[in-house]
């Protein structure tokens, strides 16, 4: 039996890692799982409070966790709830009051709330436990909503949530809370950068670089589990990915708008400026401060590299764009990176990345059939892209259509 102390250590030290985290979206999952875990839940949901109203954001149930094949992720809608005194999470949310529901089929007389059994009824799940917390900004704004879902005893039954847990786990949102304040203000500010962008290249749109990112993120973690990196390793990588892929075009803020604008195919000429755009995005983040500006200037300059080395900018020098000693081309520049002289982020974001693009519709084509794009990626495996990375993606197929479906237009 664990004594309040060394709960209080147990809160104190995860608070500590997960203000590590700076991709709100990696933030989340990794809340979601420490409360669930602090508590022993089966299953938990969070929300985060968008434009007035609850979007939900994130989901995990070990139950049905359980009975999906190994590598293989729960599927969930997104949605949105209104922060009213209807629903639990609307009610915690108005309110900032945590709710300690011993048996959600029989809520307290009089209670403004009621359950939703929806879910329950779609994925033949039941509900019997639930603590819902708010998630409260250093200003007192509710920012959010997390939902602990079925207690379990020794034996895996649930049973309600301890009520002695509660001074804990208000403890631990509050400083989960403030990193996700955090998190939001960073993801802020690489929207803002894109948003620069997109007023020079319609198609860097926050919708796009959304998708890109969290096709990667998902690309890459399906991959390196099956490469047996270590769990801590890649949660760290998903982090920097997220935030680097969303930032893989920012160089294109430098290119003429007669050709980021033009609506017809480019001439040879102005393909050889456009393919720029690598080298000047990775000079933004050349003077690296952090293990991001790192993970930036990767994705940026590599994203166009292809597995068979016929990518670009290749082997270059990032101040000058001409090509290092020993991997001149006379008159072609630099030698294209190959295989792994490519870094992984790099090698995912360019899946994620032609994915998108094939999908999305565009001043100069319509959007591609999902058959056709299918077709070319798995015909390019081993040429433009990393074979076994390609093989990740057509394995995770069902949660990028999830992805598609959360971040629709642009």
């Amino acid at each position: 039996m664990i004594d309040e102390k060394e709960k209080l250590q147990q809160i104190i030290k995860v608070g500590l890692e997960i203000a590590r985290i700076k991709d709100v979206d990696m933030l989340l999952e990794r809340v979601l799982t420490e409360a669930r875990t602090f508590v022993n839940a089966d299953a938990g949901s969070i929300f985060v409070v968008e434009e007035g109203k609850l979007t939900f954001r994130h989901a995990q149930n070990e139950t049905l966790q359980s009975k999906l094949e190994p590598g293989k992720k729960l599927i969930y809608a997104t949605f949105t709830v209104p922060i009213n005194s209807r629903s639990i999470s609307g009610y915690v949310a108005s309110t900032g009051r945590m709710l300690n529901l011993p048996d959600v089929s029989r809520l307290p007389s009089g209670a403004p709330y009621s359950f939703d059994r929806q879910y329950d009824d779609r994925s033949a799940y039941r509900t019997r436990t639930m603590l819902t917390l708010p998630l409260e900004s250093s200003r007192g704004d509710v920012i959010g909503v997390l939902q602990l879902i079925n207690a379990r005893s020794e034996d895996g039954s649930a049973v309600p949530f301890s009520t002695e847990d509660e001074p804990f786990i208000e403890h631990f949102a509050n400083n989960a809370a403030r990193a996700i304040e955090r998190a939001q203000i960073t993801r802020a500010i690489i929207l803002r950068m894109i948003g620069m962008a997109e007023l020079r290249d319609p198609k860097e749109t926050g919708s796009h670089v959304n998708r890109v990112a969290s096709y990667a993120v998902e690309i890459f973690e399906h991959w390196a589990a099956r490469r047996g990196m270590p769990a801590s390793e890649i949660a760290k990588s998903k982090d920097l990915l997220r935030m680097a892929a969303m930032l893989h075009d920012v160089g294109k803020v430098a290119i003429p708008d007669s050709i980021l604008k033009k609506p017809a195919k480019l001439t040879p000429e102005e393909f050889e400026i456009i393919k720029e755009h690598t080298v000047l995005g990775a000079r933004l983040f050349a003077s690296a401060f952090s293990e991001f500006d790192e993970a930036a200037f990767i994705v940026a300059l590599s994203h166009h590299e292809r597995w068979d080395g016929n990518g670009y900018p290749g082997h270059v020098n990032v101040s000058t764009g001409t090509a290092l000693p020993g991997y001149e081309i006379p008159g072609a520049g630099a030698r294209g990176k190959k295989g792994d002289e490519i870094h992984p982020f790099g090698r995912v974001v360019a899946i994620a990345d032609v994915y998108d693009a094939l999908a999305s519709r565009r001043s100069y084509k319509e959007p591609w059939d999902e058959t056709r794009i299918l077709e070319v990626l798995k015909s390019e495996a081993g040429r433009q892209f990393d074979a076994e990375m390609i093989e990740s993606f057509f394995s995770i197929l069902d949660i990028i259509h999830m992805i598609a479906e959360r971040y629709p237009g642009g």
